[in-house]
C-alpha cells in the first residue's frame, strides 16, 4: 500500500487558494439573488395570491425537485437552444443563474415557515393601531421572521458552497475543477482531493463561527 504523501499536499494549498475567490464569488452573489428571490416567493405563498400563488408553487416544486446538475446544463447548454441570444452567456454567469434558482426555492419555503411563525397577532394588532401592512411586516414581522430562519438559511448557503464544487463540469476554473487537473497530473488523488475537502471544511467553519456571533447579537434583546 502506498504512504500518504502529507508533504506534497501541503504543497497543493498554495495553488488552490488562488482558486478561493471565484468560488466565494459564486457562493455570496448567488446567495444574495437566491434570498431576493426566496423572499418574494416566500410572501406570495404566505399570502395565496392568486395565479402568482399557483405559479409559485410550481416553480419551488420543480427546482426542489430537479437535481443541479442538471439544472447548470439545462441553463448553459439548453436554453441557447431555445433562445439563440443566449449563446453568449458565459458559464460563470450561468453557474450563478442555477445556483441562485435552485436555492430559491428552498430559500422559498424556509422564509414562508419563519414568516407563519410569527403570530398573527401581531399584524392584527400593527393594523388597528393605524400602520400599514408595508410598515407592519418591515418594522414587526421581518425581524421576528430573520431571527427564525437564520439557521436554516445558514444551512443552505453551507450547501450553496459546496455546490458551487459542480461548475467545473460546464467550464468555470474554480478551486475544485483545479484541484482535479492537479490530481490528474501527478496521480496523488487522495493527496489533493483530500487538500480541497479541507479546504471548504475550514470555509465551513469560519461561517458557521460568523453565523454563530450574528445569531447570538440579533438575539440578544429578546434575552434581556
Amino acid at each position: 500500500m502506498n504512504k500518504i504523501d502529507w508533504q506534497y499536499m501541503v504543497t497543493v494549498f498554495p495553488t488552490l487558494l488562488q482558486y478561493l475567490p471565484i468560488t466565494i464569488f459564486m457562493a455570496i452573489v448567488s446567495m444574495v439573488f437566491a434570498i431576493i428571490i426566496g423572499v418574494v416567493f416566500a410572501l406570495i405563498t404566505k399570502n395565496r395570491i392568486p395565479v402568482l400563488y399557483q405559479f409559485a408553487k410550481l416553480y419551488i416544486s420543480f427546482f426542489r425537485a430537479v437535481p443541479t446538475l442538471v439544472q447548470l446544463f439545462l441553463i448553459y447548454f439548453g436554453l441557447p437552444q431555445l433562445f439563440p441570444a443566449m449563446t453568449s452567456m458565459d458559464a460563470l454567469t450561468a453557474v450563478i443563474i442555477g445556483l441562485s434558482i435552485k436555492n430559491s426555492a428552498y430559500l422559498a419555503e424556509i422564509f414562508r415557515a419563519a414568516l407563519n411563525s410569527v403570530d398573527e397577532g401581531q399584524l392584527e394588532a400593527c393594523l388597528s393601531v393605524g400602520m400599514t401592512r408595508w410598515q407592519s411586516y418591515v418594522r414587526i414581522i421581518f425581524p421576528q421572521a430573520v431571527r427564525n430562519a437564520i439557521p436554516a438559511t445558514g444551512n443552505t448557503f453551507i450547501g450553496l458552497l459546496k455546490e458551487t464544487s459542480l461548475a467545473f463540469t460546464i467550464g468555470v476554473a474554480e478551486m475544485f475543477a483545479q484541484g482535479k487537473m492537479i490530481a490528474s497530473a501527478n496521480y496523488k488523488y487522495f493527496e489533493t482531493y483530500l487538500a480541497v475537502g479541507i479546504v471548504y471544511w475550514v470555509m465551513t467553519i469560519i461561517y458557521s463561527f460568523l453565523q454563530d456571533l450574528f445569531e447570538r447579537k440579533i438575539s440578544k434583546p429578546y434575552r434581556n
